[in-house]
């Protein structure tokens, strides 16, 4: 896959994403300390790394279940993102998970280190767990953030 953009420092993303450790889960929010979801959580990094976010983001449904003719979430982020192969996706990297056999990608990590993520979870918030082979193995897409 090409790059045309440069990379943000991926010590920087991680230490950005992390800063939202412990952050409530609230549904399509965006604040870090107040509440987000996961999608909330990139748009945050995004912020903080790269600058505003270039469009409003749509009101979204919440089911991982969904499918569909097209990969909403994997289309938006190649308009703003550096697409990498999800094998080649290291720390700093956000990557798309499918959480269920042929639904769409529907849920958004970041990744911390070579076996471990941070997320937003319903129930538990801005979490940092280790990237299990079930978690792995959900990942079907992964994208760098551009430097500022």
């Amino acid at each position: 896959m090409t790059q045309p953009l440069a990379s943000a420092d991926p010590t920087y993303v991680v230490t950005i994403a992390r800063s939202w450790l412990g952050t409530p889960y609230h549904d399509q929010a965006s604040l870090r300390g107040v509440g987000c979801d996961c999608l909330g959580l990139a748009r945050g990094v995004w912020r903080e790394v790269v600058g505003p976010e270039p469009f409003p983001i749509p009101p979204y449904s919440r089911d991982w279940g969904e499918t569909g003719p097209r990969e909403v979430l994997a289309d938006g982020a190649r308009r703003m993102m550096i697409e990498v192969w999800p094998a080649e996706a290291g720390p700093g990297a956000l990557v798309l998970f499918r959480m269920r056999p042929r639904a769409i990608a529907k849920h958004v990590a970041i990744l911390t280190g070579s076996d471990s993520f941070l997320h937003a979870y319903e129930r538990l918030g801005v979490i940092e767990e280790p990237l299990t082979p079930s978690w792995r193995r959900r990942i079907a897409f992964a994208f760098l953030f551009p430097q500022r």
